[in-house]
């Protein structure tokens, strides 16, 4: 029970991480916003670490965390940038999905053959995906580009859970400030080879706020990833488009058709049956 909390905590968080980085792209270019989280994630996981004096990681321990850091930002800049084009009821779900199916698949192959509930599972996040893109063509987001950044966005979650989960569970902090380096390297590389200037921080607040809150997240889902199994963790955290689709409806008064809401209603459906 306490590691579902924790899992839920964590959909909690990265509901509201993306929310916020979603926003600050309308202002900013994805790869900015990148750099700000980075900075903020660095910065309050730098200083749990050092109150916690947690042990330093093994090599294979920094090397698993280095390539989570690396594909969370392929991740976390596909996801802002499919956001900022509008519509989250449709960009969320299908990220959110792909990302919990790498894992659990990948869970599958090293401890055993998914159940029939797993596999009906797998069944209804297809044709909630399929409902929500086709929904989303027509209703929200402006070209199909949208769609391939909300898959991309899929693939880069999925292989940092599979990755952070390979590091040796002997601390909470270190592992995730190595990934959330990496991040910060590549979104300054972005930033370098875009020619963009590097974003100012009093103009761009809630990117630093997407950053602390996304790092919470990994945070609660590494714990509760200790207490459970990979892809348990991952698809019970993986709930929070909910709260993005929410919080976009609620605050920004974003459409969500009735297309798009049978299609979030599938993909989360297949989300709890998946964990089953």
């Amino acid at each position: 029970m306490l590691g579902i909390i924790l899992a839920l905590v964590a959909a909690l968080l990265w509901g509201s991480g993306d929310f916020s980085g979603g926003f600050a792209t309308r202002k900013a270019s994805p790869f900015q916003v990148l750099a700000l989280s980075a900075i903020s994630g660095i910065v309050i996981l730098g200083a749990a670490a050092l109150v916690g004096q947690e042990a330093v990681p093994s090599g294979m321990g920094i090397l698993w965390s280095l390539l989570a850091g690396l594909s969370g930002a392929v991740g976390i800049t596909s996801l802002y940038t499919a956001l900022s084009r509008g519509n989250a009821a449709a960009v969320a779900p299908i990220s959110a999905v792909l990302g919990a199916a790498l894992p659990v698949g990948f869970t599958f192959l090293t401890r055993g053959t998914p159940a029939v509930l797993q596999l009906i599972g797998f069944a209804v996040a297809f044709v909630g995906i399929w409902l929500v893109s086709m929904s989303a063509a027509a209703d929200g987001i402006k070209d199909h580009h949208g769609l391939w950044l909300a898959f991309l966005a899929g693939a880069g979650f999925g292989g940092y859970f599979i990755f952070i989960g390979q590091v040796e569970s002997i601390g909470v902090f270190l592992p995730l400030l190595f990934a959330r380096g990496v991040m910060l390297v590549t979104a300054l590389t972005l930033l370098a080879v875009k020619r963009l200037p590097f974003p100012s921080i009093r103009r761009n607040p809630i990117a630093l706020l997407a950053g602390l809150l996304d790092s919470a997240g990994n945070v609660f889902f590494l714990l509760a990833m200790a207490l459970s199994r990979l892809d348990f963790a991952v698809v019970i955290s993986s709930l929070y488009p909910a709260v993005t689709v929410l919080l976009a409806a609620m605050l920004l008064k974003e459409k969500v058709g009735n297309w798009q809401k049978a299609g979030v209603v599938l993909c989360l459906a297949a989300i709890v049956l998946i964990s089953l």
